[in-house]
């Protein structure tokens, strides 16, 4: 079991975390390569198919270097999962009481998500000050992080959700925004074409992005 890593820490490791879908967990190891020879450290793999805890495994086993961790964890059952499969942290795309109380004082770090100023005074009430912005775009984008700043001074954040490679700079550039989740980087059609020079390709931008 890893030592419990601030998720802060984490948010800083890159200027974009790319946010994956993996059906088959035995290219997870070599993605995770790509993504980390483009020069991003920390990679989301969502629970969304059967396959991610043992990309979560197969990363945390064969990719030391790379910060792995689960998305879409919407029950402490799915926070726990991902911690007994290696990863180092967790994402949610929401939150819930049990979730926040859990997050707390779990195995690894916890990252929950907000887009109204309601669902940051939960997550604050539970002493977070780092929160996933999702969907971001469809969430306000740009001008609701501003909006955010004024109240929330001590927040920040990692928005994720109809973000492009184009986009992204604008986020990176708000002084509340510690990273951005990319699903960009790790297109289906490259995945199953084992195409991990395009994929580092695409990392090698995302990680420039912040200029």
């Amino acid at each position: 079991m890893h030592a419990r890593t601030d998720i802060e820490s984490i948010l800083n490791l890159s200027p974009v975390m790319p946010v994956v879908v993996i059906e088959d967990p035995s290219l997870a190891p070599d993605l995770a390569r790509a993504l980390l020879r483009g020069g991003l450290r920390a990679i989301e793999v969502t629970l969304r198919t059967a396959a991610a805890l043992r990309a979560i495994e197969a990363i945390a086993r064969d990719v030391p270097d790379m910060a792995v961790g689960a998305g879409t964890v919407l029950s402490v059952e799915d926070l726990h999962a991902a911690a007994n499969a290696g990863a180092t942290f967790a994402i949610s795309p929401g939150a819930t009481p049990a979730l926040l109380e859990a997050g707390r004082h779990g195995p690894i770090a916890y990252l929950p998500a907000a887009a109204t100023a309601s669902e940051l005074m939960l997550g604050l009430a539970h002493e977070y000050h780092c929160f996933k912005f999702f969907p971001a775009a469809l969430a306000g984008g740009v001008p609701m992080l501003k909006a955010f700043a004024g109240p929330f001074p001590q927040v920040r954040f990692c928005p994720t959700g109809g973000i492009t490679q184009d986009t992204v700079r604008t986020y990176l550039d708000l002084p509340n925004v510690l990273c951005a989740g990319g699903s960009w980087l790790s297109p289906p059609q490259a995945l199953a074409a084992r195409d991990w020079t395009r994929i580092e390709t695409l990392a090698r931008a995302a990680a420039r992005a912040r200029g």
